[in-house]
């Protein structure tokens, strides 16, 4: 007679059928194009190392941290460059991350119908670590934007309800970014372009 444990391990075939098509990967895992034509696949997902990352609901911290820089990044920017948020970068076949915000050249937005930017346009990448996120946003996704060549990278982290940003710029001849400085008050720099902003003020959003 059969183990029942056994049988009830093994999912009937009708429901595997029913999956949606992103559930199960391929044998050789997804490419980057598979973020725009696979059916279903829930927003904002990323493609790191060739596997499907999904999104996780957002902290408060998190959403008025993204509001913030948005914001100010807008009243900064020089007419060159645009600010794009929550929108992919194609570093590779394998490898489609999706920054919290992008700083890209103006010439690199083509119209309502982009999904992606490739690294070249991209000028700044920067990442607000979430819970889940910690080794993704600390580690790897800062290692392929570097290999990448994004000159500019920003890290933010979550201190007791505060923000700090740690402030990284490509050295090309290591080919990895090197920290430039830790902002905890107020963020006042002059590259990748002149912003001074007032971290503080996440308190009031």
């Amino acid at each position: 007679m059969p183990d029942r444990e056994d049988d009830m391990s093994i999912a009937p075939l009708s429901e595997v059928e029913s999956l949606p098509a992103w559930a199960i990967p391929p044998k050789e895992g997804f490419v980057a194009e598979d973020l725009d034509r696979l059916p279903g696949i829930p927003p904002h997902t990323e493609l790191i190392d060739g596997t499907l990352v999904f999104v996780s609901p957002q902290t408060n911290f998190h959403m008025s941290m993204l509001f913030l820089l948005e914001s100010e990044l807008r009243r900064a920017v020089p007419a060159d460059l645009r600010i794009k948020r929550e929108m992919t970068v194609t570093l590779g076949k394998r490898q489609r991350p999706e920054p919290d915000i992008l700083v890209v050249h103006v010439e690199a937005v083509t119209g309502p119908g982009q999904t992606t930017y490739r690294p070249e346009d991209v000028v700044l990448a920067v990442e607000v670590v979430s819970a889940e996120s910690e080794i993704r946003d600390r580690k790897r996704k800062p290692e392929l934007y570097a290999a990448a060549g994004i000159p500019h990278f920003w890290r933010i982290e979550n201190t007791e309800g505060h923000p700090t940003v740690y402030v990284y710029e490509l050295d090309p001849a290591t080919g990895s970014y090197a920290l430039t400085g830790i902002h905890h008050d107020r963020l006042k720099l002059d590259l990748p372009f002149g912003v001074d902003i007032d971290l503080a003020e996440i308190d009031d959003l």
